[in-house]
């Protein structure tokens, strides 16, 4: 096998399995993934079963996964996938609440990234699915599938009424926490690594604010799993509401979250304005609100994500005074965002994932 995947490798084209039990979609995806010269659809499998044998005779570099199929539906194919043979896995799933709950899962059991089902009448939008499916393999492809490993952590969540505890003890001194606010921005395996910043926040830390990559029938599931595994209150932001110790706030997906100042608080302004760097939400309109209404009362987390969405909006972050931290590479799925807020000049601290909320504890500290 050695000897004719060196062959095939030697062009350096993205080699895709395609894993879909609907050969209407299978034929769909190979015409769209083929028709990049980067890109090669080496086979495709109606279901997991018959994947199985494909992956080991083909040796795929990704994989695209449907994720309700027969004989084995796709999370108990990728969890045994992830643990006998990790590979970047690009998971196609329907826009829907159910979709979203199950995308979130495979998300968290190691898939890298995630399109929707190809409609019936794709005709209209066919130009930017298609873009979207290419640009998102091609990043798979490249993806650091170990990431999650190096960035988990070992953390009990505390419940959320005691979690102030752990500070106090830290630290000698509460925090002050009315002025104060952290702004995280993240894509392409920002739902995990959010999650791992979540959970090691105290019930009492200053209001945070989020922007992730996420479209809109999933943005209130992925509020909804963060609350449940984190001590703070997480919620999708609403318009006018005010940013309180002890929550998080969650752009909606399809709309800008933005913070302004009301006299002496913070408070959510949600927006439908035109998309920035093609995302809406997106990281630097959040950031840079956060810069102007904030300033040096504001920490910057800059974490996993392909492009360089947030990256000027750190810069003007730092600009402003606040400290600013971004993700390293090694902890990252995608080091776009992070690499690019760090050549542009606006990052303070690069850990990782799992040094990055003892970091914001001890910024909070100094702000005081």
């Amino acid at each position: 096998m050695g000897h004719s995947t060196a062959i095939n490798k030697s062009d350096n084209k993205v080699r895709v399995l395609i894993i879909d039990d609907s050969a209407l979609v299978r034929q769909l995806l190979t015409d769209i993934l083929s028709s990049d010269k980067d890109i090669e659809v080496i086979g495709t499998a109606p279901d997991p079963i018959n994947a199985r044998e494909k992956i080991k005779q083909l040796s795929p570099d990704v994989l695209t996964l449907d994720i309700e199929m027969p004989k084995m539906d796709g999370l108990t194919f990728l969890s045994n996938l992830m643990r006998l043979r990790p590979m970047p896995v690009v998971m196609v799933s329907s826009l829907t609440e159910k979709g979203a709950e199950v995308t979130l899962q495979a998300l968290e059991q190691g898939a890298i990234d995630y399109v929707s089902k190809p409609k019936e009448d794709l005709s209209a939008t066919l130009g930017s699915y298609s873009k979207e499916l290419i640009t998102k393999v091609k990043v798979a492809a490249n993806a650091n599938v170990h990431a999650r490993e190096y960035g988990r952590s070992s953390f009990e969540v505390t419940e959320k009424h005691n979690a102030s505890a752990v500070i106090e003890k830290k630290s000698g001194k509460p925090f002050k926490t009315t002025d104060k606010i952290i702004a995280i921005g993240a894509s392409t395996g920002g739902t995990e690594a959010i999650k791992e910043v979540l959970i090691r926040m105290p019930a009492d830390s200053p209001g945070i604010v989020i922007a992730q990559h996420i479209p809109e029938a999933f943005s209130g599931s992925f509020a909804k799993r963060m609350d449940a595994s984190s001590a703070l209150t997480v919620k999708e932001a609403r318009e006018g509401e005010q940013i309180i110790p002890g929550h998080a706030y969650i752009a909606p997906g399809n709309q800008h979250l933005l913070v302004k100042r009301n006299g002496a608080q913070y408070v959510c302004h949600l927006s439908d304005g035109p998309a920035v760097n093609r995302h809406r939400p997106s990281v630097d309109v959040l950031f840079r609100s956060v810069a102007q209404n904030a300033g040096k009362n504001a920490i910057g987390v800059i974490l996993t994500g392909m492009g360089d969405d947030g990256a000027r909006g750190m810069r003007e972050m730092h600009d402003c005074g606040s400290p600013t931290v971004a993700q390293d590479e090694k902890t990252s799925v995608v080091w776009g965002m992070p690499g690019e807020a760090v050549n542009q000049g606006g990052v303070d601290h690069i850990l990782g994932l799992n040094n990055i909320p003892a970091k914001i504890l001890n910024l909070l500290r100094k702000l005081d």
